[in-house]
């Protein structure tokens, strides 16, 4: 069901302007967050399991929160709520949060959260998220909705923010059955060939100038706010990466190897300046679809990753969306090429600190939160 909006107002009504603090588990992208609330002149508040994370964020002075909520399991923080709200916290969604409390515990905490709880449920779910990039105007790689159809590579993946674990290419039924798990839920995808890229977008509902984002339901050209292209990069995955300097796929197998796509870092890029225009329009459409799939006032807002493939006939095809920060902006904290262009060394974690500040100076935080 999800949180009623009234009740988030209400929330927010009472919390103090001048005491807001910004909270985020300790994982992720939480160092960016962190440390760009306290650019902002936000207090903070660190959530997390273990003593360890506490231990290692004291390694990073700029980014170490003002308090800490030390948790037996993530799902405790359901229980927590009311505390929470005594310090005026404002949640900051990302993988990692989604992951741990899981999709629809997230969408009931009740806790004032940044951007659209909402939108979460369309991109978990692999169906409705092509639903909404397709209206948005994107190409996306085919789907085989029937394992004995696959007729040659293909690329299954499980729901969730798994960081690339699990996922596998196959290029018959025979490769799929060997390594597919059907307790989980999972799409088959055409494998496409091209070079991958990670877009970070945010979407400022608030803002005014810049590039605007039209909408494009009713074809009116009403503008709906702000959209900026913060970073880029591409995924180093283990153990796909360095497969190539054993073989072919067949000879892998004879040595019972099998690719897998674990994210284990971040490399930034930027793409040729000719495709940004596509990129935007892209961007642009997604933004603009997620505002008539939800409600007029209420789509996209804050962070979002677009991550595609981009062909040898330079052709876009989008393969999935991430409605949040993506870790694959944390090597952006100093900045990046195009974010330095709208203000020297923004990251996106400051970036959503920026926007709850101008939101508070301007008097509608509440269009920001839910």
């Amino acid at each position: 069901m999800g949180i009623p909006r009234e009740r988030v107002l209400e929330w927010l009504a009472a919390y103090d302007p001048d005491e807001i603090t910004i909270g985020v588990v300790a994982s992720h992208s939480s160092l960016q967050i962190l440390h760009g609330a306290r650019q902002e002149g936000f207090k903070t508040l660190g959530i997390a399991v273990g003593d360890n994370r506490r231990r290692l964020y004291s390694a990073f002075p700029g980014a170490q929160p003002d308090e800490w909520l030390m948790l037996e399991d993530y799902r405790e923080l359901l229980t927590q709520a009311e505390w929470l709200r005594q310090r005026n916290v404002i949640i900051i969604p990302h993988g990692s949060l989604v992951e741990y409390l899981g999709a629809e515990n997230f969408r009931n905490l009740e806790l004032p959260s940044f951007g659209n709880r909402d939108i979460l449920k369309w991109e978990s779910n692999r169906e409705s998220q092509r639903q909404w990039l397709e209206l948005g105007g994107c190409t996306m790689p085919a789907v085989v909705n029937d394992p004995h159809d696959i007729d040659g590579p293909v690329i299954v993946k499980y729901a969730g923010a798994k960081g690339g674990r699990g996922y596998f290419i196959a290029r018959d039924y025979r490769d799929f059955r060997r390594n597919v798990n059907l307790e989980e839920e999972f799409t088959i995808q055409e494998y496409v060939i091209g070079c991958r890229y990670y877009m970070h977008f945010f979407f400022d509902p608030i803002a005014s100038d810049g590039y605007q984002v039209r909408g494009i339901g009713n074809n009116t050209g009403k503008k709906l706010g702000r959209l900026e292209l913060l970073s880029m990069d591409r995924r180093d995955e283990s153990n796909v990466d360095e497969f190539y300097k054993l073989g072919s796929l067949r000879d892998l197998r004879e040595m019972n190897l099998e690719p897998s796509f674990v994210v284990t870092g971040n490399q930034p890029v930027v793409i040729r300046e000719s495709l940004l225009p596509k990129a935007f329009e892209l961007a642009e459409g997604t933004v603009a679809a997620s505002y008539e799939l939800e409600d007029e006032a209420f789509g996209m807002i804050g962070p979002f990753c677009l991550e595609a493939i981009v062909t040898d006939q330079l052709e876009f095809k989008v393969f999935e969306i991430s409605a949040r920060i993506v870790a694959g902006s944390n090597p952006f904290v100093g900045g990046s090429p195009y974010s330095d262009l709208n203000e020297y060394r923004m990251s996106t974690g400051r970036r959503i600190a920026r926007s709850i500040r101008n939101s508070l100076n301007k008097g509608c935080l509440d269009e920001l939160i839910s």
